[in-house]
């Protein structure tokens, strides 16, 4: 054996240690392995990994990436695989990283990877490279680097369509992956990136509400009087429930919601009673949150203005909106 082909530290030409070795590295990542694991992390010699290649024990996925024993490889090593052929610091990224954290159904392929270097795979493979990673940035699932939540949404702002991009940061927050302080952080550092402003405006109803709850009577009734509408019962009570805004004559009520006050399962049930049980009463309810109110004043008294004319008996005027 020339010097050359000897693997380091026990390797490929020693037998069995330096095959468990492999095997229990490609166990790990999901049956694929770079050229650098292999000459680094298990001292094979560049021509041992040749002779593995010849004898079907490493197979060629990307370049300086193999599939260990056979190419029938799962979606996660497909990913890994494109992420190992990037390079250092190369993180899974954009609809596959959406993927892999369970915010989104769609298929991971083709993979899509962000790194903050040069190098990187060939087609099929989506590269996609970054100046402003940072740690914060970064993450791993099953063993895959991965672009951190707030991120995946950052980059997906720029190509999906709002709704789309509303039920993502929907699914993280059911999954406890949503964390507000870090999506603000990211966007304090994300310089122009086409997806800033999409995802600032997706990330307006997870802010704080722009109300108190009394404020956000104050404000509804101030939009009412000023549009010309009639004056509603603040508090009326009526089936034994006290309603925000009340007009008995029409028996139509505008619940007005701030988040912090319906958090729980409980409340959640007792909401869809409370409409039932009003309904059954003949009230007609409709629910204004506070985001919507501040965002679109002018949409919702104009839709309360419609809804008053539906409810009212026929011969009388339509109410007229001056805001």
């Amino acid at each position: 054996m020339r010097n050359g082909d000897r693997p380091r530290s026990g390797g490929a030409a020693s037998g069995e240690p330096a095959h468990a070795a492999l095997a229990e590295l490609a166990k790990r990542q999901h049956g694929v392995v770079s050229i650098e694991q292999l000459l680094d992390r298990l001292g094979y010699s560049r021509s041992a990994v040749a002779r593995a290649v010849a004898d079907g024990r490493l197979h060629p996925v990307h370049r300086s990436v193999y599939a260990v024993g056979h190419t029938a490889l799962s979606l996660h090593g497909r990913c890994l695989a494109a992420v190992l052929a990037s390079g250092p610091g190369a993180l899974l990224s954009h609809r596959s990283a959406a993927w892999l954290w369970g915010i989104a159904r769609w298929s991971p392929i083709p993979v899509s990877v962000t790194s903050p270097g040069p190098r990187g795979p060939r087609a099929p493979v989506r590269l996609h490279r970054s100046r402003i990673l940072t740690p914060e940035d970064c993450d791993t699932i099953d063993g895959i680097p991965v672009t951190a939540v707030p991120r995946v949404a950052l980059d997906l702002a720029a190509e999906l369509r709002p709704g789309q991009l509303l039920r993502l940061l929907e699914r993280a927050e059911e999954l406890r992956l949503f964390d507000l302080h870090r999506f603000e952080g990211l966007l304090s550092r994300a310089g122009g990136h086409r997806g800033s402003r999409r995802l600032r405006r997706a990330l307006a109803i997870y802010r704080p509400a722009p109300f108190s709850r009394s404020g956000l009577e104050r404000r509804f009734r101030e939009l009412v009087l000023e549009s010309g509408l009639p004056r509603p019962a603040m508090g009326y009570v009526e089936a034994g429930y006290e309603l925000d805004v009340y007009w008995p004559e029409e028996r139509f009520a505008v619940e007005l919601d701030v988040y912090e006050t319906h958090g729980s399962r409980q409340s959640f049930e007792d909401d869809r009673i409370r409409q039932e049980d009003l309904k059954l009463a003949g009230v007609e309810m409709i629910r204004v949150t506070g985001h919507r109110l501040d965002r679109e004043p002018r949409e919702v008294i104009q839709r309360v203005a419609r809804l008053l004319d539906q409810r009212r008996p026929r011969g009388r005027p339509p109410s007229v909106v001056e805001l």
